[in-house]
Formats: C-alpha cells, sequence, structure tokens
C-alpha cells in the first residue's frame, strides 16, 4: 500500500497585526468622514469578513447598524462558476439605507459586482464598497471599490478572516501559506 505524502504550509507574514490595525483605523477615519454624520449600515460578506468587519465597526465615528449575507460563486469548486448564489440573505431591509458592503478580499469581483446592483435595487440610499485586501490582477468584472486596506500580488494569503481549508481565520495578521 502507498503511503500518501502530506502536504505542509508554513505562513509568511505579509501584514502584522500592528499594520493591519493601523489600516482599519485609517479606513474607519475615511468611512467616517464621508459619511457626514449619516449612519451606515454595514453588510458583512459571512464568513471571511466578519473579523475585518468588527474590528471596522469600532472606529467608525458615526452610527453603524451591521447585517450579514453570505453568498457564493464558487459552488463545490475552487474557481468561480459566474453564478452568484445567496445563501444568508439581510434580516433587514436597506431601503433608504447608506450600505457599506465589507468584504475580506476582491479577487474576480464577479460577485461583489452582482451584490453591488443587487443592493442598490433593493432602494439603498448609497452602495459603497470596503475590502481589506484587493488582488487587482485577478479582476475580471470592474467593480467600484470606494475603500481598499491593501492591494495585494497573486498569493494565497490567511489570516484576520481569510482561510485555508477553514484553518488560519483566526491569525491576527495577514500571511501567505507556502506550501513545502
Amino acid at each position: 500500500m502507498e503511503e500518501k505524502k502530506k502536504m505542509s504550509e508554513k505562513i509568511r507574514v505579509m501584514f502584522s497585526e500592528e499594520q493591519v490595525n493601523e489600516k482599519i483605523k485609517e479606513l474607519g477615519a475615511q468611512i467616517s468622514a464621508d459619511m457626514k454624520g449619516e449612519p451606515v449600515k454595514i453588510i458583512c460578506i459571512l464568513k471571511g469578513a466578519s473579523f475585518f468587519a468588527c474590528e471596522l465597526a469600532k472606529r467608525i465615528t458615526v452610527p453603524v447598524f451591521i447585517d450579514f449575507m453570505s453568498v457564493s460563486s464558487y459552488g463545490d469548486g475552487t474557481e468561480s462558476s459566474g453564478i452568484v448564489r445567496i445563501i444568508k440573505d439581510l434580516d433587514d431591509s436597506i431601503i433608504g439605507e447608506n450600505v457599506l458592503i465589507v468584504e475580506d478580499i476582491i479577487d474576480s469581483g464577479r460577485t461583489l459586482s452582482y451584490l453591488v446592483e443587487n443592493l442598490k435595487s433593493r432602494g439603498a440610499k448609497t452602495v459603497r464598497l470596503c475590502t481589506l485586501m484587493s488582488k487587482p490582477s485577478r479582476r475580471v468584472v470592474d467593480v467600484p471599490v470606494d475603500y481598499i486596506g491593501y492591494e495585494i500580488p497573486d498569493e494565497f494569503v490567511v489570516g484576520y478572516g481569510l482561510d485555508y481549508a477553514q484553518r488560519y481565520r483566526n491569525l491576527p495578521y495577514v500571511g501567505v501559506v507556502e506550501f513545502e
């Protein structure tokens, strides 16, 4: 019987916990200034954006409301199918609300392009998009991103909500998975 070769990985720090915290503080200040005292409804995209959304909300000085969505365009594969499914929809109406979609990372842009249009069609007053990280080299759909923490190269990143096979979400920093 052949023994399966086990692949292992190590994590190289891309952005330290301190760097991520400082970036979120900057994003919170910019969002607060742009809202000009008006409340904002954060739509956190589960699961990955939950860590980022909570930290961001603490740094926004205007009134914050929060709701959650879970969406997928991957099905059972690792490549986007291009068909977006809403797995968990919002609990509350967004009619007349200033909506801020909060995502952990934007790759192709397909899912978020769909989501922006979907939320606009539900009667939101404004729809803005905030991401901790963006991979512009992977973009296939041009989606306007209002707030970007970091533009990163096409590397597989984990931590701060991002996972590899559901692991590493709880890392307090952003790291790159390096397979050995």
